[in-house]
């Protein structure tokens, strides 16, 4: 088994595009794990299903927050805080992604995108390292997802609802007395709601 830093310099040999990729997202992630190279991956397949151009901008729901979510926020800029990243820890390695949509839309057309264990199934140590039924390197797996390419995952069109932009106001909050978004006249933060 090669290790990564030889995997590393095959892919920037055969996919110089995709190396480009992986040098960005190795120092914000901290190592090539095999979820931010699934990640990688679901980007790629998400651009393409939706015919993403250059420069535009993208929304996501990662249902996990372990590694997939990270090429599309050092990709795409799609972060939490842009409001471009959203986090629903289902623990799942799947994803749904949309454009912005033009002024006044109210849904749009979106995909979802996730790994596939009836097709992992074709890759027994992929499936293994997927389905945790032992413990598998990222060194093994990543030269099987990038063999595997898009033939691990299955993807649904979908449609999303445009969420309304609610008016917020800061208050302080009765209970604790810090500031916070008061977005429906609430009078306690949401932490002091959540405590009682």
């Amino acid at each position: 088994m090669d290790d990564m830093d030889t995997i590393i310099n095959r892919i920037k040999e055969q996919d110089p595009e995709l190396f480009l990729q992986i040098e960005k997202i190795i120092p914000f992630h901290g190592y090539l794990s095999s979820g931010a190279m699934i990640g990688l991956q679901m980007l790629t397949m998400a651009k393409r299903l939706l015919d993403v151009k250059e420069g535009e901008r993208i929304y996501v729901t990662a249902e996990t927050s372990n590694c997939v979510p990270d090429p599309f926020q050092i990709l795409e800029g799609a972060t939490t805080g842009n409001k471009g990243m959203k986090i629903k820890d289902y623990g799942k390695m799947a994803v749904t992604v949309n454009k912005r949509g033009a002024p006044g839309e109210t849904k749009l057309p979106a995909v979802r995108i996730y790994l596939d264990a009836e097709k992992t199934a074709a890759y027994p140590r992929l499936h293994a390292w997927f389905m945790n039924l032992e413990k598998v390197r990222h060194e093994e797996v990543v030269p099987i997802l990038l063999e595997a390419g898009e033939n691990i995952y299955s993807y649904t069109f979908t449609e999303i609802e445009v969420p309304v932009k609610k008016s917020k106001q800061v208050r302080l909050c009765e209970n604790c007395g810090e500031s916070f978004i008061q977005y429906e006249g609430e009078a306690l933060c949401e932490a002091c709601r959540h405590e009682q």
